[in-house]
């Protein structure tokens, strides 16, 4: 318990500071993309791939297996979900709904939780269980939007991205045991060190463009309850039926109760379908999420 509130109050801690800093113009927001392309592209990857350097002989050939059927399962429930409960929505939101259902921040807020809450060993399943997340967003996702699937292009993406390549790395050179110099290992330490920080601060700057006069209405709220709460509470039964091990168990309920992706608004934008309805979904469920997750993690961790 007083490891989740330190957790909690340091998550919090930072994205005030990310809030602040981005609210008095302190950074533009240029500096958003910077930060966010300084963590998918190089902070994280050295994330992941440390997290696969450590100790993890409580941790089986099972749990891997098993983190990525849960994954799958959760993609496929996602895809039936966000297109038939949403069927009364306008189009444009319609295609927002589904793909948040689909994409969710398990890939950028997800591995700070799992990593905080669970240690390397979190983070490591973590980039396991984010694979077919990877892979559903460069196709099935951008189908939504666009009406077309680019399956070459989709698998150049998903095979080239830098945390799917660290993740392939990092398990061949665990499973391999092969060994590797302290003097890269350090600096690789230290840049993946960053990740739960920069993470923080960004979605703190994200939050600062909050319009409470126009943040919430009866779709975003529903949506809301299916993301946070219906989605982790179908995953956690799942996985007590199954009899999965509690660790696989905590990181695939904490990572089902993510909130939207921020590529929703990116996508929204990009094919002209209401961005702002998409703005307000991701903020609206960036902030319902801190409780939710917290909640989650108690009960979890208790």
């Amino acid at each position: 318990m007083a490891k989740l509130w330190s957790l909690e109050f340091n998550i919090f801690v930072m994205m005030a500071v990310g809030f602040l800093i981005r609210r008095i113009k302190v950074v533009g927001k240029e500096a958003e993309r910077v930060i966010t392309d300084l963590v998918l592209y190089v902070v994280l990857p050295c994330s992941i791939f440390n997290s696969f350097l450590g100790d993890h002989s409580g941790v089986g050939g099972a749990d891997y297996i098993a983190v990525l059927l849960i994954s799958i399962g959760i993609q496929v429930l996602s895809l039936i979900y966000g297109k038939f409960a949403f069927q009364k929505e306008s189009a444009d939101r319609r295609v927002n709904l589904a793909y948040a259902m689909i994409c969710s921040n398990a890939g950028f807020l997800g591995n700070a939780i799992t990593e905080g809450v669970f240690g390397a060993t979190g983070l490591m399943l973590t980039s396991i269980y984010l694979i077919p997340q990877r892979v559903m967003m460069w196709s099935e996702g951008l189908a939504i939007y666009s009406g077309v699937s680019d399956k070459k292009a989709t698998l150049r993406k998903v095979v080239t991205h830098p945390c799917v390549i660290a993740c392939v790395l990092g398990v061949v050179v665990m499973l391999a045991k092969l060994p590797f110099p302290a003097f890269l290992q350090a600096p690789i330490r230290s840049i993946g060190s960053c990740n739960t920080p920069l993470t923080m601060l960004m979605i703190g700057m994200i939050l600062s463009e909050l319009d409470l006069k126009h943040l919430v209405d009866k779709t975003i709220a529903r949506f809301t309850v299916h993301r946070l709460i219906l989605m982790p509470l179908i995953v956690w039964l799942v996985c007590l039926a199954l009899s999965v091990s509690k660790t696989v168990t905590g990181v695939s309920v904490l990572l089902a109760a993510m909130p939207a992706g921020a590529t929703t608004t990116m996508l929204s934008s990009k094919y002209n379908r209401d961005p702002k309805f998409a703005t307000q979904l991701v903020v609206f469920t960036t902030l319902c999420s801190i409780p939710a997750i917290f909640l989650w993690s108690m009960l979890l961790t208790g």
